[in-house]
């Protein structure tokens, strides 16, 4: 008789055990503790070449599609000399790209980037360009001297594109410095130069009839209306336009400002959107 209870009781406190486990993990699963944890949100702040302003939010809006936690700041698009400048003077971002080699050796200088993350992302071409119907008779750099009206150039000491112009116009001895930066301008031309804050400016210049042409990358004929290219500079007038970017020093969000930027050069749509703003990836 002893024998039988210990069994009933045994069978009970088994049965008891049973249905508290279940309790337990249904408890478990209501209150998801069985659930992946949810990755916590990341906001980066980029700072890029004004002549990304176009592209750079397309492959963004790309990538928080493709990691919902991960969103973007109201991206700062300036001069690239202007981007390195802030973050001398103590501007935190998260990831920085240039329009020039020499403004993220400054970058590097001022240990505002992480040298080790640096990567050539994009390429361009240096353009002159004309208002669309204009009668500018200018086809190769020399031309420039006898145009009628302005040329717009961007102030080459924060704008690598007026850097850029500046090297292709002392190709033709149009600038007194090979380097672009620190020179004078040939007598010829000297009183039609209009120097620009970025690109972007010089390219509305040229679009609003305040320039007769202007010296822009490609890319930013698919930024403004109104521009149509008068001739491409030699690729051998001026030094090789390449986009560098490198992690910053202040970013909290090392890991994820590299995949972004490692998206950018290896997804498949990602490289569709540079593509259709004129850029050419540096890597193929």
């Amino acid at each position: 008789m002893k024998k039988s209870r210990a069994i009933v009781a045994g069978i009970a406190t088994f049965a008891l055990v049973g249905a508290l486990g279940m309790f337990g993990c249904s408890g478990g699963s209501n209150n998801g503790g069985s659930a992946a944890p949810k990755a916590d949100a990341i906001e980066l702040q980029i700072f890029a070449a004004n002549s990304l302003e176009k592209a750079l939010p397309e492959v963004q809006a790309l990538y928080t599609k493709a990691h919902p936690e991960v969103t973007f700041s109201d991206t700062q698009f300036k001069a690239s000399g202007d981007l390195v400048t802030e973050l001398k003077g103590g501007a935190t971002a998260d990831l920085l790209i240039t329009a020039s080699g020499a403004t993220m050796d400054d970058a590097e200088a001022a240990k505002a980037v992480d040298t080790a993350t640096r990567t050539d992302m994009f390429t361009n071409e240096l353009v002159v360009v004309q208002s669309i119907g204009a009668k500018v008779q200018a086809t190769k750099l020399e031309d420039l001297k006898k145009i009628d009206g302005k040329i717009a150039v961007g102030e080459p000491s924060v704008v690598p594109a007026g850097k850029y112009a500046n090297q292709a116009l002392a190709s033709v001895g149009l600038y007194s410095n090979p380097e672009g930066v620190d020179g004078k301008y040939d007598e010829s031309i000297a009183k039609k130069i209009v120097e620009a804050d970025k690109v972007g400016t010089a390219c509305q210049y040229v679009a609003s009839g305040d320039c007769a042409v202007g010296f822009v990358y490609t890319s930013d004929l698919y930024r403004y209306e109104g521009v149509d290219v008068a001739f491409t500079t030699p690729s051998d007038s001026h030094k090789p336009i390449k986009y560098p970017g490198a992690v910053c020093t202040t970013t909290k969000n090392a890991d994820t400002a590299a995949d972004f930027m490692n998206f950018c050069l290896t997804d498949a749509d990602a490289q569709k959107v540079w593509a259709t703003y004129g850029f050419e990836m540096a890597a193929k």
